[in-house]
């Protein structure tokens, strides 16, 4: 299953597709852009704030030569058929206003390999993620699979949602970095954060 761009309205928002959902996408480095989408968030959700699931991912340049992997370039939340792309990166601030999201306990940040996003976050910008867990443990749980502790998010979302997404090989090892974003780095990142979203939200709901 691939993944495309619907919509690109050229401002930085696009709406990606991901299997038969269209997502709303927003690429900023700008923490007033994220304010304003965090704001957003609190009042779509307002009557459900206390068990709201947010999809949660990270970015950064991978190592080269031996060279270690650099610093987080990328953050990625998604909540409903909403993401958010933060070049934090290269962000002219990171707002206050993700540090009390982030470390809400009222919200679940999911995602596989969620605690060392979670580690890197405070280690490089001082963002504590206050609960998150890791989808894999969540899934072998919740559907009674052990072995799917040792899965990816690709072998996940075809447990619970019944699709294979592409994750292309040369997009993955791309540089994160980057000033400007390509298409399909843009799509990548939607797409691990909308697939990390959804597949917690359907196993705390019990569609699967």
């Amino acid at each position: 299953m691939a993944t495309s761009m619907v919509t690109d309205f050229g401002d930085g928002h696009c709406i990606v597709a991901f299997d038969q959902d269209h997502v709303h996408t927003t690429l900023t480095s700008s923490g007033g852009v994220v304010d304003e989408w965090l704001d957003l968030v609190y009042r779509i959700h307002r009557r459900r704030l206390d068990r709201l699931v947010v999809g949660l991912d990270v970015e950064w340049r991978p190592s080269f030569r031996g060279l270690p992997p650099g610093p987080i370039a990328l953050l990625q939340l998604c909540v409903g058929r909403r993401c958010l792309v933060f070049q934090i990166l290269r962000a002219d601030y990171v707002p206050d206003s993700l540090f009390d999201f982030l470390a809400d306990g009222r919200f679940t940040f999911v995602g596989v390999g969620v605690y060392g996003d979670a580690q890197k976050l405070s280690a490089h910008y001082g963002l504590q993620v206050t609960n998150a867990v890791d989808l894999r443990y969540l899934a072998a749980n919740t559907l009674g699979k052990p072995a799917v502790r040792h899965t990816g998010l690709q072998g996940l979302v075809w447990q619970v949602m019944g699709v294979w997404p592409e994750k292309p090989h040369h997009v993955r090892v791309s540089a994160w970095d980057a000033p400007r974003l390509t298409r399909d780095q843009l799509q990548y990142a939607c797409a691990d954060a909308f697939a990390s979203f959804e597949v917690g939200r359907r196993l705390y709901d019990g569609e699967y």
